[in-house]
Parts: structure tokens; sequence; C-alpha cells
């Protein structure tokens, strides 16, 4: 991915550039900032702890989408110093070599990887968000270092990404499994992703609504109803298929949009009276549920979930969100609490656990539903067919998409 300002501006533009491989165009997209290439070079073992990986699936996030579109917030853009690099950070990989000094993992082990370096990076002494072990939330993230700059694996060219045949990581990014399929283990980071999100929200209350039926959706559903078996948890979603997906998962009941719909359904379900402004066109509720998780973020989303919540309830935002406009009268007028959730890191609600150690843990358990979530594999070159499914989810029926970089 070259997202550098030029490229990004085409593409934003929706012109079609010219490339060595001549004119190419997928879905909504432009090859303007995504292009195929076999001559890439290997990135090296930086040194003593660093270990090669051979990504055996890796799947397509949402965000990844939202960049090839430039759809991500331009406020962030202070944050993303790489204008180059390989995508794909929800990855399970092979160990290939390892360098000096590793302990942690072998060569032939099977690895989940945490892809936020942080501090590691630079060479420089740990950040106080690094020491606590927060990573991603590294203040040095902007700033270039011993190996390179930028947050990790899937925003680096120096240290590669899931969407090629080889990268490099330290021994610390990684966790070890053993007996879990590659179609479980690679959803281990969106499902750190929703753990973190989950535990976020301190329990005040026994009624829960999750906002979207999409990977991070379904998987916050199944660790909601690990840490809380007995939450109601209903989700909004929007057709049958979406609705099936999240029942498999650990739904109490699911609603379905449009917005005035989910609200009138979800105040007879919690027993809370509709409230209309004689301005507004949607009400709100008078003792609404105690939480909102929203894993899409859209300024239409957002409104849905603050009408949703009880007064002093908890709206906890892990939808990529981004510049939009948004009325927060709610949020004064009610008391309510609102928190981002953004990656993982360690939990102190876990007894300061590693959120990926406590993931991989679950993965292998074949309680925690999350079969079948991997819909759509393919091998790399064909990335065009891969991303417009995975930019069409609900048309193609597809959950999580993935590629198949290298094999086994």
């Amino acid at each position: 991915m070259d997202a550098s300002l030029p490229r990004a501006a085409f593409t934003m533009a929706g012109v079609r550039l010219r490339s060595d491989a001549g004119w190419r165009r997928w879905g909504p997209f432009t090859p303007g900032v995504l292009r195929y290439v076999d001559d890439l070079p290997v990135p090296r073992l930086p040194g003593a702890g660093w270990v090669r990986l051979a990504p055996t699936l890796a799947g397509i996030c949402g965000s990844d989408t939202k960049l090839l579109r430039i759809g991500m917030s331009r406020l962030l853009t202070a944050y993303a110093p790489q204008d180059r690099f390989v995508p794909g950070h929800e990855v399970v990989a092979t160990v290939l070599e390892t360098a000096p000094g590793v302990r942690a993992v072998a060569p032939g082990d099977t690895v989940l990887l945490d892809p936020y370096a942080g501090c590691l990076l630079k060479g420089y002494e740990l950040c106080p968000p690094c020491r606590e072990g927060a990573v991603y939330l590294c203040r040095r993230i902007d700033q270039a270092g011993a190996l390179c700059r930028g947050q990790g694996q899937g925003f680096s060219e120096c240290l590669g990404g899931g969407w090629g045949e080889q990268l490099v990581a330290h021994e610390s990014q990684l966790t070890v499994v053993t007996d879990v399929t590659d179609e479980r283990a690679v959803l281990a980071e969106p499902a750190a992703v929703a753990l973190h999100a989950a535990l976020r929200w301190r329990r005040t209350g026994d009624r829960a609504v999750v906002i979207g039926p999409g990977t991070i959706g379904l998987l916050l559903t199944a660790a909601l109803r690990r840490l809380h078996p007995d939450l109601d948890i209903v989700v909004v979603t929007a057709d049958e298929f979406g609705e099936s997906q999240v029942m498999q998962r650990g739904a109490s009941a699911t609603v379905r949009q449009p917005a005035d719909q989910v609200l009138e359904s979800v105040a007879e379900r919690v027993g809370a009276r509709l409230l209309r402004g004689r301005l507004t066109s949607l009400p709100v509720l008078d003792g609404g549920v105690d939480v909102v998780f929203d894993c899409v973020a859209t300024a239409a989303t957002v409104d849905l979930g603050l009408r949703l919540l009880r007064a002093r309830g908890t709206f906890v935002m892990l939808g990529t969100a981004g510049d939009q406009p948004q009325d927060w009268s709610l949020v004064w007028w009610r008391e309510l609490q609102i928190l981002g959730s953004y990656a993982f890191a360690v939990e102190p609600e876990l007894g300061g656990a590693r959120t990926q150690a406590v993931v991989s843990e679950w993965l292998s358990d074949p309680a925690f539903p999350v079969d079948g979530m991997v819909t759509h594999r393919f091998p790399l070159e064909s990335y065009a067919e891969a991303l417009e499914v995975a930019s069409s989810a609900a048309r193609h029926r597809a959950v999580k998409v993935a590629f198949t970089p290298s094999r086994r």
C-alpha cells in the first residue's frame, strides 16, 4: 500500500491510475494506493529476539478496506507516519527462523501475532503506555527509531504484514498455539479487540445492546456471553444472515434496522418508555439499556446508541469512527459515559493477563462459538476478488475474509 498524498488524492477522486500491470479496477475502489508485487525485499531479522514468520492465514479487517478507500479520518494521519507498508495485521503464522536469544518460540511453531510494537520499534526506553503494556497507545508512534517508523506489522514496510509471504516480529509479540485450527486462530486479533472492549465496561446492569453483526460484533457478543453468562444481549442487525450469525455467537435476541423499529423493540423488551420530541423524528428511551457497544460508529449508529441508553448508561465505541456531525446533548442531559476502545494489551480486570493470551485459551475451547466465521479464503494474487467480497460482505454472505499467503 502506498498512501502518499498524491496517490491518496487520486484515489479519493476516483481516478484510475496506470501501473506496470496495466489498467485495473475492482469494486468501488481504484488501484491508486494498492498494488500486488512479487519482488518486494524479504524483511530482515533486525537482531536478537526477532523471529521470521510465514503467514498461513491473514484476515481482511474493516479498517483495511477503509484504508484502501482512504476512508479513515484525516485526523489520524498524525499517527500514521508510514506512507508505504504491507497490510495485514490479523495473522496466524508458522515460525521459519529465529534470531539469537529467542526462547519463547521455535521453528515450526504456530503462533498468533500481536501487531502492536510501540517503542520496541524505536530502540528507546519504553514510554509510559508501553511500560504499562498498552503499546498501541505508544507516545512515539510518529517517530523514527532504530528499526523503522510506524505502529507495527500491517502498518510497516520494514516489518512486513500478513498480506505477504513473510514478515518479522519480536518474540514478545507472539503467542504459541496448539490444537487450534487456522480458521479459529486467525480470529485471535479481532477477538482480542472484542474482549478489550467488553472489559472497558464495568458492569452496572443486566441489559446490553451490540450494534453491528460484523466480525467484531460477533466476537464481542461471544466475549460478553463468556464473561457474563446472565447478561441480556440484544444485537442490532440488518438482515436474516446477520441474525443467524449473532444467535450462534450467544446473543439473547436480535432486532432489525431501521432505527425507529430498533428503539420500539428494545423499549418493549426492557420495559422502557418512548419519549418523542416535538422537533425530531426518532424517540429516546426513558429507562433504556445499561450499555451500548457500537461496532460501526457512523453518525446514525452513534445517534441510535445514545437514544437507547438509560441515564448514566455507558456507550462504548469500537467501530472505526470518522469526521461526522453528531448531537451530543443526551451525553450532557443524561450524564452518559462515553468510552473508546481501540486495540488490546494487558487487562487489569483479568489480573494483568495479556488480552491475546486469554483469547488463545478461549479459541482452544470448542465451546467458544466462533467456528464457521471464516467464510471466504483467497490466495494473494486474487486480492481484487478478496477485497471486493470483504467490502460487500452482506451481498456475499461473508463474515471473515482471509488470504492464504503461504502453505504449511
